[in-house]
């Protein structure tokens, strides 16, 4: 981005959620409100913002008073640029999830990058949430003493504040995300390693693909019941829904009866997989309507009382199917799937009132205890042909980057998601704002085939502008979901991404274009000057897999980084292992946004290596210089593993902005 919007706002973050246009406007009023007042508080923002566009359009001054009271305990704080520009998205994306124009489908768990910043939480889903949280880490050693939390109470926020539940419900969900070595336990954290523990947790929910666009680690430390909550629920979300894939479970294959149907259930979400095994089982017990949805589809209780039936009929109750009043019959079928072992995760009101969030919760935890799916199929060998586990991970990772960038849609498979080109603009114009000519390109929904290739053109012809290497690619074969090309594209997109961010905080390069070499060089030269003599020779160097360059390097960096007592030699595989997940970690930690899994660096894959490098290198260089030395200075006072005091790991470009005030030498 053009140095004169840094010049307006040092969070490289808020740089991206705006063009300079916007931020040009934003300044513009934002001087004339405290000129008007002569001193600008969060309580004068409510009325002042009805003069801009969509908050004020789209909230009464009282509704944006409510919320901000929510938001912010002390409303007369003052207001600098940054912060107003905060809470201008917060009301901007609170007025968006009031509208419902963001949401996917009815079934998603907060799954739009807005959805989490709603206000009212439902004691219901609170309470399910809080029962899943006592079941699945009852028995982990530090937070037993904090558990079982009584649903009624606020007492889940209070322990979130800490930031060790959210790690630890993050490696519930998939296990491995975070090295524990890399979590600050104790009895009593102080505000740095609390803010560590939040950064790593956030980074961390990025990772496994949460959305936490416009959350911080301030919203967990000061216990914002709408944000924790939501995050929690996506983690959940994540949790119960792993095996509705054919990797986990290939028995799935049951549901399709051929190759081509394979191909397109690969790609389905985890939630559409769902519905598609559900109405395949009610099938079996001759149900006539079909499920589309986890809420008004399931009111009656009727499909439920079909499935159970199916799926457990040793366990059925005859009157379940008789009984006439909705509730009464909700609750037989609740007990139903008590007999069966199925933990509830919500109550027979909540059938009956259609929540989303905890029918689907409900039936995935179905799915998980009693699919009802055949063991052998013919159709498995199919799928040993087109998994290719390296092309699945950096499929993963581009995902997950794409998501954390807060578009309009949330994506769940790359190759079929983007094909209408649309969101390829989004992230091209996030990543490089105003490239994209709008005038030309086409919403969704788009109906007319050509309307797909004309957008996909421009992306083409886009990445040709910005020099990716874009040989025999035409925006037809985006519009084909041609696996091979698709990768190769948002590679090259990802890279001038973080080079660009690179570019901007190298003030002293006079415009000169960063490149791979440059990284290469950066890092070798910040191991060289701690005193090391490991060496990169590239960053496809087989060398690289015992993971402890980057150990050095990360130590090079911040030297309080890495403990290393619990650093192994790397000489086997599983050694290996778990020197790549305490990089991970602690990278994160640190506020580095990354998407790489441990295998990545094990096995040495050249495009994540530099993502690796590339980040902490960011994290590094956007540190003033000052700030390095008196955070350093301080640590020994502090006594923590790394002094961050960030206030934001929101997004995807940003998490590496998110500890502004961390300090490395």
């Amino acid at each position: 981005m053009a140095g004169y919007v840094g010049v307006l706002v040092s969070d490289p973050w808020l740089q991206n959620q705006f063009t300079q246009v916007e931020l040009r406007s934003l300044k513009s009023n934002f001087a004339t409100f405290r000129r008007e007042s002569g001193r600008l508080t969060i309580a004068d923002l409510p009325a002042k913002m009805s003069k801009l566009k969509h908050v004020g359009e789209n909230l009464t001054e009282k509704e944006r008073d409510a919320f901000l009271r929510d938001s912010y305990p002390n409303m007369d704080d003052d207001v600098d640029f940054e912060l107003f520009l905060r809470i201008y998205l917060k009301l901007q994306a609170h007025a968006t999830a009031r509208m419902g124009s963001n949401a996917k489908n009815s079934s998603a768990f907060l799954k739009s990058p807005t959805s989490t910043l709603l206000h009212t939480i439902s004691e219901s889903e609170k309470a399910s949430y809080v029962a899943h949280i006592n079941n699945y880490l009852a028995e982990d050693k530090f937070l037993k003493k904090y558990l079982p939390i009584d649903p009624s109470t606020n007492d889940l926020f209070e322990i979130a504040k800490d930031g060790v539940l959210i790690c630890k419900l993050i490696n519930v969900a998939v296990s491995g995300t975070i090295d524990e070595r890399a979590i600050n336990m104790k009895r009593i954290l102080n505000p740095w390693e609390r803010n560590e523990n939040h950064t790593l947790g956030l980074n961390s929910a990025k990772a496994i693909g949460c959305t936490v666009v416009n959350i911080g680690t301030q919203d967990f430390i000061e216990g914002r019941r709408h944000l924790v909550l939501g995050v929690i629920s996506q983690i959940i979300k994540i949790q119960l829904l792993a095996d509705l894939n054919l990797k986990k479970t290939p028995q799935l294959v049951e549901l399709v009866d051929d190759s081509k149907d394979v191909e397109e259930l690969m790609s389905l979400p985890p939630e559409k997989i769902l519905l598609r095994w559900m109405n395949f089982q009610l099938k079996k017990a001759k149900y006539n309507k079909t499920v589309t949805n986890f809420s008004t589809d399931i009111k009656d209780a009727e499909a439920y009382a079909h499935l159970l039936n199916v799926l457990a009929p040793e366990h059925s109750d005859p009157a379940t199917l008789t009984v006439k009043d909705y509730l009464e019959r909700a609750k037989l079928v609740l007990e139903h799937a008590d007999r069966m072992g199925c933990k509830r995760y919500l109550t027979a009101k909540d059938i009956v009132e259609g929540s989303p969030n905890l029918n689907l919760a409900f039936v995935a935890h179905i799915f998980q205890h009693r699919n009802g799916l055949s063991t052998q199929t013919k159709q498995i060998s199919f799928l040993e042909t087109t998994d290719d586990a390296q092309m699945s991970r950096e499929e993963r990772a581009f995902r997950f980057w794409i998501n954390s960038l807060g578009n309009s849609s949330y994506i769940d498979n790359v190759f079929e998601d983007l094909r209408n080109g649309w969101l390829l603009l989004e992230t091209l114009d996030k990543v490089s704002p105003g490239i994209v000519n709008w005038k030309i390109a086409s919403r969704p929904p788009i109906k007319m085939p050509f309307r797909k290739v004309e957008n996909c053109n421009q992306v083409v012809k886009i990445g040709k502008q910005l020099k990716f290497s874009l040989v025999n690619i035409a925006g037809n074969d985006i519009v084909q979901g041609n696996k091979k090309l698709i990768l190769a594209y948002l590679w090259q997109l990802m890279r001038f991404n973080m080079l660009q961010l690179l570019k901007n905080l190298r003030f002293h390069s006079h415009g000169k274009e960063i490149t791979d070499a440059d990284i290469l060089e950066w890092a070798n030269s910040k191991v060289r000057n701690s005193g090391s003599q490991s060496c990169m020779a590239s960053f496809k160097d087989k060398s690289l897999s015992d993971g402890i360059f980057f150990l050095e390097l990360l130590s090079a960096v911040y030297p309080r980084a890495v403990n290393w007592s619990l650093v192994t030699k790397g000489d086997t595989e599983e050694e290996k292992k778990m020197n790549a997940t305490y990089i991970i970690s602690i990278a994160r930690k640190l506020g580095c946004s990354i998407f790489l899994l441990p295998e990545d660096i094990i096995e040495v894959n050249q495009k994540m290596i530099l993502t690796l490098t590339a980040s902490i290198m960011y994290w590094y260089l956007k540190q003033p210089a000052e700030d390095r030395m008196s955070v350093s200075s301080s640590d020994s006072e502090t006594g923590s593993l790394l002094d961050t005091t960030s206030t934001s790991t929101t997004d995807d470009t940003a998490s590496e902005t998110s500890s502004d005030e961390n300090s490395s030498r």
